[in-house]
């Protein structure tokens, strides 16, 4: 079959290629084959390919985390009670391996495409919205006491999601983002319903009035001079002190990606943790096992999946393009040239 490969196993985005002779996965009696129609972009594909990000034991090492295609062969063994049959349109969560023709999938980790979403959507949606599940749910741990919840990398696609299920909490909360371009405030705010999102790159008054404060200090202004429940960072590092400063007693920090570094400052001053009883946790989908990962698939069913079929909530896509530009799509996202998703066709 075709699959997306790199040269030399690691390397640049100029290094991804399309090798006409890699071999057609096999499957075992708990999976399906899927025929592959388009796959979703995700920033764990890039750092895999620079070989900072190794798949999980046993997974595929080709890219690739999300897909939406035709089943082509199904397992024998239907544990999982999902019924599938060949030519069967689906799509899904996989551990690696979707940039190719054919990925072998856990039936546990498929979901019915439905009539109403295209797939490019359905390639954008697994990855993006079980990510964005489990951080508000799982490991956020939402419920009714949390009245702000803060999205860092707030034009992501994961944000974009997480934005989405927070204004549909009962009852919602004050929802903050922040981005590093005015435009993609704006976008966050007007057309993803945000309550106000803010420039991180920019600086902002203190709390006395001078000058040379932080994002921290603006979306501290912006709710009512009040920490922030809940805050889901990508960055890392270089948002570590401003999330600790920003926290509210009591509050929670979702640590889901290191963009900004792992490497604290010297004499970075950790007592907030202890005073303001915060919680701080990392978290990860992929290196999940597949019991979780099945779970977190039933709960998005159930409480995503209809949502999206009606229209409530959207999956935003920046660009479709043809899986032969795969270099430039790597670009797109490692350049911060997106809001919203990245999607190709396999053609």
């Amino acid at each position: 079959m075709r699959a997306i490969e790199v040269k030399g196993g690691t390397g640049p985005a100029s290094a991804l290629f399309i090798n006409d002779a890699t071999p057609k996965p096999e499957i075992k009696p708990t999976e399906c084959l899927v025929k592959v129609k388009a796959f979703g972009l995700n920033r764990a594909d890039t750092v895999q390919r620079e070989g900072k990000y190794p798949p999980p034991r046993g997974a595929s090492k080709i890219l690739g985390l999300e897909f939406s295609g035709t089943v082509e062969e199904v397992g024998s063994d239907d544990a999982g009670g999902k019924g599938y049959e060949k030519g069967d349109e689906v799509f899904g969560l996989t551990y690696g391996g979707a940039y190719a023709e054919y990925v072998a999938v856990s039936k546990k980790m498929l979901v019915r495409k439905p009539k109403e979403l295209s797939w490019e959507e359905c390639a954008a949606i697994p990855e993006v919205w079980m990510t964005a599940l489990q951080a508000l749910h799982l490991v956020g741990e939402w419920s009714p006491r949390i009245k702000s919840v803060l999205w860092h990398a707030g034009a992501s696609s994961v944000s974009i999601a997480g934005i989405q299920l927070c204004r549909a909490l009962d009852p919602t909360p004050k929802i903050y983002a922040t981005t590093r371009q005015d435009a993609k405030c704006d976008f966050v705010v007007n057309k993803i319903g945000a309550t106000a999102a803010v420039n991180s790159t920019k600086s902002y008054p203190k709390a006395d009035g001078t000058e040379g404060g932080s994002w921290a200090d603006e979306l501290r202004r912006l709710n009512n001079n009040e920490g922030v429940d809940l805050i889901i960072d990508f960055i890392g590092a270089a948002y570590f002190a401003d999330n600790l400063s920003l926290v509210a007693r009591d509050g929670r920090v979702v640590l889901l990606g290191a963009l900004g570094g792992v490497t604290l400052p010297e004499k970075t001053d950790i007592s907030a943790f202890l005073f303001k009883r915060a919680t701080f946790v990392g978290s990860t989908l992929r290196s999940r096992d597949l019991e979780y990962q099945a779970k977190l698939r039933d709960f998005f069913c159930e409480k995503v999946k209809p949502r999206l079929v009606s229209g409530e909530y959207k999956a935003h896509i920046e660009k479709v393009l043809s899986w032969r530009e795969i270099g430039e799509a790597h670009l797109m996202l490692e350049e911060n040239r997106t809001t919203g998703k990245i999607v190709c066709l396999v053609d």
